[in-house]
Parts: structure tokens; sequence; C-alpha cells
């Protein structure tokens, strides 16, 4: 009896960055099983934005994540993963494609109420907030959001929290405990894939659980994949006139307006 094919899963990166630091984002997989059937393949974005910190980056990463998985079935993929918060380009990939496309920020949110009657977010800068407004309004969730607690500390989309654990880990605790004991949380969700190296050492700290958002994501897109699910194509109507091509063409010029100037 032939083996069932293996089945892939594409984790779009919202940045562009060296082989090197796309590792530290495959690093999510650590820990994780999910047999022989199933393998996940990172690429990072063409070309984007430098941070998510203001609604004219909100729009450059829709368009570079949309970019780069909007062939994902045509290329063999059976589901595409968001590897930020944001969920930039999640509602227009699941416009041209089939397969199952996730993002870790509702996917987040929504497993949270599962594990608890209230949630808080745990982030890196004030400035991602507009992230989290975005998928709470659209979720209609505020009431169940107890806080989003920030440490104000730069954040890092390549090195992510290498080198930094000493400084970092202590205050994301210390505003986890806050979160809990000041603003009722029951839940605690890391408030970026970029954070995942934190997990292990809240989790093993914090008394509530501590949601890591990409594993979780990785997770769902395997469930669904098992149970024969995807998104509706009701909720998310096919383009009347698709323009992959034009989207395409402007990412590959915008990648090649970065290396010539930097």
């Amino acid at each position: 009896m032939s083996e069932p094919p293996i089945k892939r899963v594409l984790v779009v990166v919202p940045f562009a960055m060296s082989a090197d630091n796309l590792l530290l984002r495959q690093a999510q997989l650590q820990g994780l099983s999910f047999g022989d059937g199933l393998r996940f393949e990172y690429r990072a974005v063409r070309a984007g934005p430098l941070n998510y910190s203001s609604h004219h980056d909100f729009v450059l990463a829709d368009a570079a994540n949309f970019e780069a998985g909007c062939r994902a079935q045509e290329e063999g993929f059976d589901a595409v993963c968001i590897d930020t918060m944001s969920d930039s380009g999640v509602a227009a990939l699941r416009s041209v494609l089939d397969i199952p496309v996730f993002g870790p920020g509702k996917t987040s949110m929504l497993a949270a109420l599962m594990l608890g009657d209230r949630f808080s977010i745990l982030t890196m800068a004030s400035r991602w907030k507009p992230l989290y407004k975005k998928a709470l309004d659209e979720l209609g969730l505020h009431h169940k959001c107890a806080s989003v607690r920030a440490i104000e500390v730069t954040p890092d989309n390549q090195n992510l929290l290498s080198g930094k654990e000493e400084d970092v880990f202590p205050l994301l605790e210390a505003a986890g405990r806050r979160a809990i004991e000041e603003d009722g949380a029951e839940v605690l969700i890391l408030g970026s894939t970029t954070m995942h190296q934190s997990h292990a050492w809240l989790s093993a700290r914090l008394p509530v659980p501590v949601i890591n958002p990409g594993p979780l994501s990785y997770k769902i897109a395997e469930s669904m994949l098992a149970l024969g699910l995807a998104h509706s194509a009701v909720g998310y109507p096919r383009p009347m006139h698709p323009r992959l091509d034009l989207l395409q063409t402007m990412l590959r010029a915008g990648e090649q307006s970065l290396k010539d100037h930097p």
C-alpha cells in the first residue's frame, strides 16, 4: 500500500530577510510534532515595510504577504500560514485560494476564549496596538480583551529576541503578572511571532496559559487539513477581475528598488 502524499504548508514570513534570519522563524517548529505527512516551507516576502508600526505599513504588508502566497495552490501547497499577528494578507489570499489560509492573530484570540474568559496581549511596543485593535474590531471581542501590555522595547524583526533574553524576558514576565493581577487576564497571548523565543520562559513562570501564536496557527492548519475544512467561498468570494500579474510585477520592482537603494 502506497504512502499518502506529503502535505505542504507555506509559511509566509512578512519581512525580506537573509537565510540565517529565516532560520529564527523556522525555530517556531521546535517542540511541535506533525508526523511525517506534513512539511512546512518558509518564504520571506520580496519587499515590504521595515516594521508594522503605522497604517502606511499595514497597506504594504497586505500587498507583500498576498503576493508571496497568491500562487501557493498552483505551486502544490495544501495550506498557507501568515507569520504575523497582523494577519496581513489573509483575507486577500482567501479570495484567490481554495486551500486553507490562517494567520495567528485572530486564531490566537479565538483560541484564548477556549481556555479562559478574558485574555491579555503581551507586546513589545505600544505602536503595535492598532494591529490588535483591528482584529478585535472585526471579531467584536474588545470586551474579552482585558488589556494590551507593552514593554516598550524596540522590536527586531530580523534577529528577534536573540541576545536580548536577559533584558526582555523578565520585562514580559512582569507585564504578564500585571495583566493577570491588575487587569483580570485568564489567558495571555504573545503579541508577535517575533516573540516566540520567550514562550517557554513565560509558560514556566506564569500561572495562566500563554499562547504562542505562530505554532498555534500551524496546528490549526494541520487540524483543518485533517478535517478537510477551509474558509468559506461565500465569505471570501473570488475577484471578478484578478490582477495577480500586476501585483507580482509591482513587488518585483519593489524588490529591485531595495537592492539598488538599500
